[in-house]
């Protein structure tokens, strides 16, 4: 009996290493991972992509109204009491039970091109709607890279934390032996002491923000929260980030062919344009053909249900013009309410234009001032650093005190952090231009 379960215990552990190998897998993380976990489980971008899909079957609904329309009916009666026989037009007293049984088609043949023009205005909607939905996308996109360099400037501020506090361990360690054999004054002793707890208290602070930084970056993956996610780096750490080659005036001209938002609002302006020759349509005549056929039966007749089903029915074609005189002035309105969204989509296109211009601008002084700031502080982690090497030699033999070498040693350690942070705000700035240029890369 034991032998018959082997299989099914093969079978068990096979699941559960491959189990285990996928949440191995899935806890190493690339940033297009990322990217593609956000789109697919992110509300706004799942709201984007149901509207746009009204707009597909809107566009459908336009094409679709060209089509011949086919309707039957089924109509079955009972008659008490003196009343005309519908089959043959005679008064009787009796019950009757009668039924009549038709079928009609029509097919539209002309009406001022209103359809046609809707059909337009929908096609363009729906691009509109598409654009909107890359838009978010987009968007979405944008927002998980900031989220994903703030995790990677968590992790090397961490790693620079553990550095710095590695090498005051090494430092408390031998004034600690100096202390202990009464060869080191206590101020010095105590310095280094301090300055080891603080930078004890950095790594505290650099894990919680790491978190906090992991936390952010899953919640807007709206995924649960995985301590143990790994992320895959960009580039190297000490890599020097490249200067931005284009000005704002060449994104600007870049992001009016390429952004999505600026491509959603010309389509409106083009569907709003066909939304006035559409209504204006609707102020000439409508000419359509049509057909039916019918037949009946009464049960006062002489012959079966369907002797009177086939030898009872009628049929012919029909073409039927219908001409608007006055219904309440509402087509002549229709246009002018028309031509008023033609207006608000004309202003919002342009907005989108302005604005568009004004964040370009302001993002882009933004990348300078960032990367003036990501030179400045490299230049300042060079400085400080010659500083902590030379106080270091004179606090090694005894020129100055403990608190002259913790003093280089804070400057060293502020403006490595600085950098650190420069570094991926330049890249982030980076990121947010490329957006507008229609370029965004991982």
């Amino acid at each position: 009996m034991f032998f018959k379960k082997i299989p099914f215990l093969l079978l068990f552990l096979s699941i559960a290493v491959l189990t285990k190998a996928q949440q191995q897998l899935d806890s190493v993380l690339t940033l297009q991972q990322c990217v593609d976990l956000a789109i697919k489980n992110n509300l706004t971008v799942k709201t984007s992509g149901t509207t746009m899909e009204r707009d597909r079957i809107a566009l459908q609904q336009a094409r679709e109204n060209l089509l011949p329309t086919l309707n039957g009916n089924v109509s079955q009666s009972l008659s008490f009491g003196r009343s005309q026989d519908p089959t043959n037009y005679n008064y009787v007293n009796q019950k009757i039970n009668y039924g009549q049984y038709g079928l009609s088609s029509n097919v539209l043949l002309s009406n001022g091109f209103s359809y046609i023009n809707a059909i337009k205005q929908n096609a363009l909607a729906y691009q509109a709607g598409k654009m909107d939905f890359q838009q978010v996308k987009d968007l979405t996109t944008l927002n998980i890279i900031s989220f994903y360099l703030q995790v990677l400037n968590s992790e090397d501020q961490l790693t620079q934390a553990n550095s710095q506090f590695n090498a005051s361990k090494v430092n408390l360690e031998r004034e600690t032996v100096l202390n202990t054999a009464g060869t080191v004054a206590p101020a010095d002793y105590y310095n280094i002491k301090g300055s080891h707890a603080n930078d004890a208290s950095n790594v505290v602070n650099a894990k919680n923000n790491l978190v906090t930084a992991k936390l952010n970056l899953l919640e807007a993956m709206n995924v649960p929260y995985n301590k143990d996610i790994k992320l895959v780096r960009l580039l190297p750490a000490d890599q020097t980030p490249k200067s931005y080659d284009q000005t704002s005036d060449q994104i600007y001209s870049t992001a009016l062919g390429s952004l999505a938002q600026v491509k959603a609002a010309d389509f409106r302006v083009k569907a709003a344009e066909k939304e006035v020759l559409a209504r204006k349509g609707r102020l000439y005549p409508t000419l359509s053909l049509g057909g039916s056929i019918n037949t009946n039966y009464s049960s006062t007749g002489t012959t079966s249900f369907s002797s009177q089903f086939r030898n009872n029915y009628s049929y012919g074609p029909g073409l039927n013009l219908q001409i608007p005189i006055l219904n309440y002035f509402q087509n002549r309105n229709n246009v002018k309410l028309a031509k008023l969204d033609l207006i608000d989509a004309q202003n919002t296109s342009n907005n989108i234009q302005v604005q568009l211009k004004q964040q370009i601008e302001q993002a882009y002084a933004n990348m300078m001032a960032s990367n003036d700031r990501f030179t400045a502080v490299t230049d300042q982690v060079a400085a400080y650093q010659e500083a902590f090497n030379a106080t270091g030699v004179k606090f090694n033999a005894g020129v100055v005190t403990a608190d002259i070498f913790v003093i280089a040693k804070n400057n060293l350690d502020v403006a490595n952090t600085n950098l650190i942070n420069a570094r991926y705000d330049y890249l982030i700035r980076v990121k947010i231009l490329d957006y507008y240029r229609g370029q965004l890369t991982f």
